[in-house]
């Protein structure tokens, strides 16, 4: 007692309150703590729950999770921290339960850390206005609306390749080029204008501050976080970036006022959109191709809108606000917001990581080149919708990249029930619950080796049979993605303009990748990469891979030991000029001077290439030699 007499007043009524909420909250909430100790997990601890876990970088919380993932073979596993309860899902057939509902579509309470960037945008908002919102957005993202975006796509990623020119041979964060490409072919205009890299390191951080601002139960009171450095911080930023969202709106409705009611990036001649869709825009049909979506299973971005519904995204928002009865001016905003944030940092985080990982199986990257080679040659032509039905390989390695390092790594929602999953679990009512595309992903038994990165994974007869909600880098269900198909697009047009450029080089293997479990997917280390053009490429050797190198010198090589012997010092050369560094001394006094200077050594690297028909009697004519 002389002890308890010492302690202030307050600490007495703080420890006490504390405890008769405690208990409180174990009378009430009896029956949803039963269900929720049914859950595998963690031990858990009064108050802090599972918050003990987290003791280092939040980087190092998202490592600690997939490790942890590997404890929980039935694919899922629960978190608690004060009165608060998330399960994770990583089973297809729970998933499903989730993501496939029309009545679970409830987005988590963490998700209102959005709401002073978003406001009630579709990525957040619920209920009604949720539907209302969806049944507009969703007609102008229809396939035949994308088709005039085509035109766009191809002149930012020609200005994009411009700018990567400029880097021939130097390592550069390929993020950082991709990022501002993202945004300015969203905002409609040529790179190079002011605005873009503001807007996209503006949201980089946005995200950093909202991810750490989850993890801090003492910043969840807006009225506290407003006074801290990070709350000063994101006011700063949501200034950068609603400044920017706004002068499109503005600049957009100018133009209507002058006339201008094409959509907002069809200001094209009828040449020009000849050029880009070979002079019939409804000739081509989506059908067949995955979008990085399940084959087989539909949503409204399938149905057919109609001739008269084929408006372009902003423009419908400000036909529906005009008279103020279906939108307001504040909810295009907040729609607008919305769009710029999923479309810009998700394509650009896909982007690189797909140039990463190029940039390391030059085998893979050379197999998406050949591919290009056959549908333009060596032209650098705009490329048409029906070009893009024909990159078949690329979208394989597009969706193995979405695989791997899917660029929303989590999704959440919110039971607003109690729910029986297919597992024999049941999720609480108010519980969060957390699908991890990560662990879905790369579950052994639907991806074998999934740690190594296959494009044949999504050959159609390995997709025969295969779960719907085991490949969901887009989500599904009702909530999916409303601009997948516009990723999609964008992403094989700019990856297509990249790689008929360039040769992509990265010195860092996949295993040594850094990820870190932020709002959107990122390495810590960056995306460092080098790019040759291909016309230097090809004159240095480095256009192929050394692996397609072997396999070429191998069909060559056939006799006697001393053509083999030939052939090894031509693979040492070879090799040398492929990984662009000098052969070690030791190397260079078994290889000829001839193999670095004669002419004969250009011949040789272009039947290499594939380019000579008398391939293999020169190769053994060097042999012989």
């Amino acid at each position: 007692m002389l002890a308890l007499s010492a302690l202030p007043t307050w600490a007495i009524l703080t420890a006490t309150s504390a405890t008769l909420f405690y208990v409180w909250f174990r009378i009430a909430f009896r029956e949803r703590l039963a269900l929720t100790a049914k859950l595998p997990g963690p031990a858990v601890y009064p108050i802090i729950g599972s918050l003990y876990l987290i003791k280092d970088s939040l980087s190092e919380f998202f490592k600690f999770a997939i490790r942890e993932s590997r404890r929980f073979p039935e694919k899922i596993g629960k978190i608690e921290w004060m009165h608060r309860v998330a399960v994770g899902l990583w089973n297809p057939d729970d998933v499903e339960v989730i993501l496939g509902s029309s009545v679970h579509i409830t987005k988590s309470m963490e998700y209102r850390f959005f709401q002073p960037w978003l406001g009630n945008g579709l990525l957040i908002s619920n209920g009604d206005t949720w539907h209302t919102h969806r049944r507009l957005i969703a007609p102008t993202f229809h396939a035949h609306v994308l088709k005039q975006f085509i035109h766009l796509f191809n002149r930012n990623s020609r200005a994009l390749c411009e700018r990567l020119d400029a880097t021939s041979g130097q390592t550069v964060d390929i993020h950082d080029y991709m990022s501002e490409a993202t945004v300015e072919t969203l905002l409609g205009r040529a790179q190079k204008q002011n605005g873009g890299y503001e807007y996209a390191t503006a949201v980089m951080k946005m995200c950093e501050v909202l991810h750490v601002r989850m993890f801090r139960p003492w910043l969840w009171p807006d009225w506290l976080f407003n006074l801290t450095s990070m709350g000063r911080m994101q006011k700063k930023l949501l200034h950068t970036i609603h400044s920017l969202t706004h002068e499109v709106l503005e600049k957009r409705k100018s133009e209507r006022k002058l006339g201008v009611r094409e959509g907002l990036y069809k200001r094209i001649t009828k040449d020009e959109d000849d050029e880009v869709n070979g002079g019939d825009a409804e000739a081509a049909d989506a059908s067949g191709t995955s979008n990085g979506y399940p084959t087989g299973l539909r949503d409204d971005l399938d149905d057919d809108i109609g001739e008269k519904k084929r408006v372009a995204f902003l423009d419908q928002m400000l036909d529906v606000s005009e008279d103020g009865n279906v939108l307001t001016e504040q909810e295009v905003e907040e729609q607008v917001n919305t769009i710029m944030f999923e479309g810009h940092d998700t394509t650009a985080s896909l982007c690189s990581f797909f140039l990463s990982v190029m940039g390391v199986h030059r085998d893979i990257q050379e197999r998406c080149a050949e591919e290009q080679r056959r549908i333009f040659g060596t032209s650098m032509r705009p490329a048409t919708f029906e070009d893009t039905l024909e990159m078949k390989y690329l979208e394989r390695c597009i969706s193995e990249t979405m695989r791997l390092y899917p660029p929303v790594p989590l999704i959440a929602r919110h039971a607003t029930e109690n729910i029986q999953l297919k597992s024999g679990y049941v999720i609480p009512e108010g519980t969060s619950i957390v699908i991890s595309q990560y662990l879905l992903h790369r579950d052994p038994e639907t991806f074998p080796n999934p740690e190594e990165f296959n494009p044949d994974n999504f050959l159609p007869e390995r997709c025969v049979g295969r779960h719907f909600y085991s490949f969901i880098p887009f989500s599904a269900g009702p909530r999916s993605c409303v601009g997948r198909k516009y990723a999609m697009l964008k992403v094989k047009i700019m990856l297509s303009w990249v790689l008929r450029k360039f040769v992509v080089r990265a010195d860092i293997p996949e295993e040594n990748f850094r990820l870190t479990g932020d709002i959107i997917l990122k390495r810590e280390d960056g995306h460092p990469v080098r790019l040759y053009p291909r016309d230097m490429a090809r004159q240095e050797g480095l256009e192929r891979s050394p692996e397609c190198v072997i396999q070429c010198i191998t069909e060559y090589s056939a006799g006697s030991a001393m053509q083999r012997l030939s052939v090894t010092l031509v693979l040492a050369a070879t090799l040398a000029a492929v990984s662009a560094s000098p052969l070690s001394s030791a190397d260079r006094s078994l290889v000829p001077e001839f193999f670095s200077r004669d002419p004969a050594w250009d011949g040789l690297v272009a039947d290499i290439a594939g380019r000579d028909p008398g391939a293999k009697r020169r190769c053994e004519t060097i042999s012989r030699n």
